[in-house]
């Protein structure tokens, strides 16, 4: 579907992924990322601390961006209440899929919206994701291919990350960056697309 905006939107965000999902709403759009350091960013728990890093990626892009709508995200995984970062090597990137082999964790996106007056509104979606028991073979084999090391979490449910998912609760695209449908609902009610 294409929807109107006659808003100037910027996605702040360098993710392939959230691209392809806002492209959905077929509306023009540009891409223009932050250059913040998110391990700045302090927080007495996780869901605060998403969101306290999607509204500084998308306060960073905010003040290059003037008169602009501007929409950020920053996706986690929190496993035992704790954060399970992009890996940064092979062993952690094992670390990362042996703990959650055969558990649940939680996938959180927060969302950020901020308007040409720089009001901002922001939400956040935890999906839950329950992992199959997964062969320490299948997980070394996977982490070779490369594709856990720009994820949060180790893994990528759009790519060969899937094989290890039993079942998730909540939005699929909440893993996956974006969660469209809520953003959608948000920028229909701040009247920034239109039908």
């Amino acid at each position: 579907m294409n929807f109107k905006t006659d808003h100037q939107i910027v996605l702040a965000s360098a993710s392939p992924r959230r691209k392809e999902l806002f492209s959905t709403l077929g509306v023009p759009f540009d891409v223009v990322t932050s250059n913040v350091e998110e391990t700045t960013v302090q927080a007495e728990n996780l869901r605060d601390y998403v969101r306290e890093v999607a509204l500084l990626k998308a306060r960073d892009v905010a003040k290059r961006e003037a008169g602009k709508t501007i929409i950020g995200a920053d996706t986690i995984v929190a496993f035992e209440n704790s954060l399970l970062h992009k890996p940064k090597t092979e062993e952690e990137a094992i670390s990362h899929l042996l703990k959650l082999s055969n558990r649940h964790h939680q996938v959180m996106t927060a969302v950020v919206i901020i308007s040409p007056d720089r009001k901002e509104e922001t939400f956040v979606e935890v999906t839950n994701v329950h992992f199959k028991n997964i062969p320490l073979e299948l997980i070394k084999a996977y982490v070779q291919t490369g594709d856990p090391f720009d994820k949060a979490g180790g893994y990528g449910i759009q790519t060969d990350g899937v094989l290890f998912v039993d079942r998730i609760e909540g939005d699929y695209n909440t893993v996956v960056g974006l969660p469209i449908a809520s953003l959608f609902e948000k920028l229909i009610a701040l009247d920034i697309i239109k039908f």
